[in-house]
């Protein structure tokens, strides 16, 4: 009981201010670390037919636990409202996450409205979607006809017995074969696959990953296991450092470093030397990269976190029930990233581990990835 009440707290959050003097935005903001408004999470939903054990193991998720309401979700008109102010900030890629958001009803509705959007430079905006693919097959056509552009899939191992340890809940990893394959065929890509490694339960299959993977269409991404929310049980000695993903695949399949695509990339990227196609390596315990990090998230009923590892939000729904116009809520959002200087994972010691427990952090499954 006393990990829902964590959760609980971290969904509070408090009202922004809405400063005296308002003001036009100029798409070049950026926080006090020099660091610019670029990227958009929306949480669209805090449900899951999963129960990962990095995310939402069973212990906590159970059937006893309380989901938030429908009438406390942000309603599709009000996430395209905050996209468009964030967007006139800068933003120019918004990913939709959840929980699994293709759960969430009539998601391509959203999708579509989303899709008309523009950046600052006029330009169509960079949309896309992280999925564990268990719906991905159905949805696939609908989801690319709505406007959306990629998908970025959850896979955590390719021997089915280890990858329904991880989602706990015995779904078949050719099913998520499947989905990626068919979000392939109608468009859906590039399509990166993201592997969550958890030391001792499924790092024996990063070299069966990339092997798999290496020489299709899809970019394999490794994802250190990281300490996010407090219902996971995270260990340090459970995370295995990206430079050891790259040691174990180099070692039979060799690789080489690539420059990154742009600045603030979350993942570094390999290629094989063959030229086989590349993968991708996302440090955030053993090489943190806040000081690139430009990524926004807003959880599924409103709340703006300015940071992963955040302990509370900032309440952008009750702004906009309260009935504030546009530039009172885009002069606040301008405000509250003027004064961000969030970098957890550059301050994670050898103390985070004792620290966590009573840090009320947000949880992944509340804010998404």
């Amino acid at each position: 009981m006393a990990e829902k009440i964590i959760m609980m707290t971290a969904q509070r959050g408090d009202t922004p201010v809405v400063p005296s003097i308002l003001e036009t935005p100029t798409g070049l903001l950026s926080d006090r670390l020099a660091r610019p408004l670029h990227d958009l999470r929306i949480s669209v939903t805090d449900r899951c037919n999963f129960r990962c054990v990095y995310c939402m193991p069973k212990a906590v998720f159970n059937n006893e636990y309380q989901y938030l309401p429908h009438t406390s979700l942000l309603s599709f008109e009000e996430i395209t409202r905050i996209a468009k102010l964030f967007i006139a900030h800068g933003v120019e890629k918004i990913r939709l996450t959840g929980g699994e958001p293709l759960l969430r009803k009539n998601i391509e509705k959203l999708i579509g409205m989303l899709a008309e959007l523009k950046t600052v430079s006029g330009k169509p905006l960079d949309l896309t979607l992280t999925t564990n693919a268990s719906l991905l097959a159905r949805k696939a056509q609908s989801l690319k006809d709505a406007g959306l552009q990629r998908v970025t899939v959850s896979l955590d191992a390719l021997d089915n017995a280890t990858f329904q340890r991880m989602n706990d809940v015995d779904f078949a990893v050719e099913d998520v074969l499947k989905g990626i394959d068919v979000a392939h065929q109608v468009g859906l890509g590039p399509i990166k696959v993201n592997m969550v490694v958890k030391g001792g339960m499924n790092d024996h299959e990063i070299v069966p990953m990339a092997r798999y993977f290496r020489g299709t269409p899809y970019i394999l991404r490794f994802i250190e296991y990281m300490d996010v929310g407090a219902s996971n049980g995270w260990k340090m000695d459970e995370v295995i450092p990206s430079a050891e993903v790259a040691r174990r695949i180099s070692a039979e399949m060799p690789l080489e470093p690539v420059a990154a695509n742009y600045t603030g990339e979350t993942a570094s990227r390999w290629r094989y030397v063959d030229g086989s196609g590349e993968i991708g390596l996302i440090s955030s315990v053993s090489q943190a990269f806040c000081s690139d990090c430009t990524r926004a998230r807003l959880s599924t009923e409103g709340k703006l976190y300015t940071c992963l590892f955040a302990t509370s939000g900032h309440d952008l729904r009750a702004l906009l029930r309260e009935g504030r116009d546009d530039a009172e809520i885009s002069t606040a959002l301008a405000h509250l990233w003027r004064q961000r200087e969030d970098r957890y994972s550059e301050l994670r010691t050898s103390q985070t581990a004792e620290l966590r427990r009573s840090a009320n952090k947000v949880e992944m499954s509340y804010i998404g990835g």
